[in-house]
């Protein structure tokens, strides 16, 4: 009884797994369908890119109030965070609690951009490394953007 209680505590997650182990067999059977071969491994340079650029679209989709109607049907917001983002809560009705931690989660979600990225690397690498590049200028700009304030606010 008690494992069965815990399966249906559970159900949204296991749900949400079974979707990522989907979404991920996805890409591998969509790069196979092209035929396409496999990209020679990431440099160091790539994963840097990469890995910049899944922090920010993970904190823009998760966090950003521009992105606020992606995430309002399945969270509430709990109150303002960083500049420019919101702390928000996921909604407790059943199918939306699991999607709500999901999509304001910076770190939930930079697991399925990595993915994404990734994929997209081995498909359209031109095209995957300008924007991989354009959300690491964003990202270096708003550190900046942070760095200026920050001094400013000292004078």
């Amino acid at each position: 009884m008690g494992t069965i209680q815990s399966l249906r505590s559970h159900r949204g997650h296991l749900c949400a797994m079974a979707g990522f182990a989907g979404y991920t067999t996805g890409w591998v059977l969509l790069r196979r369908r092209t035929g396409r071969p496999w990209p020679a491994p990431a440099r160091p340079w790539d994963l840097l890119l990469t890995a910049t650029a899944t922090f920010r679209l993970s904190r823009l989709i998760g966090k950003a109030t521009v992105t606020r109607p992606l995430r309002a049907p399945f969270t509430e917001v709990e109150c303002s965070g960083a500049p420019a983002e919101l702390n928000e809560t996921p909604r407790e009705e059943p199918g939306r609690k699991t999607i709500g931690e999901l999509i304001s989660c910076p770190f939930c979600l930079s697991v399925w951009i990595g993915i994404t990225l990734t994929g997209a690397r081995a498909l359209w690498p031109e095209a995957t490394r300008t924007l991989t590049e354009a959300l690491t200028a964003v990202t270096v700009s708003d550190a900046l953007q942070f760095g200026y304030s920050e001094l400013s606010a000292r004078e």
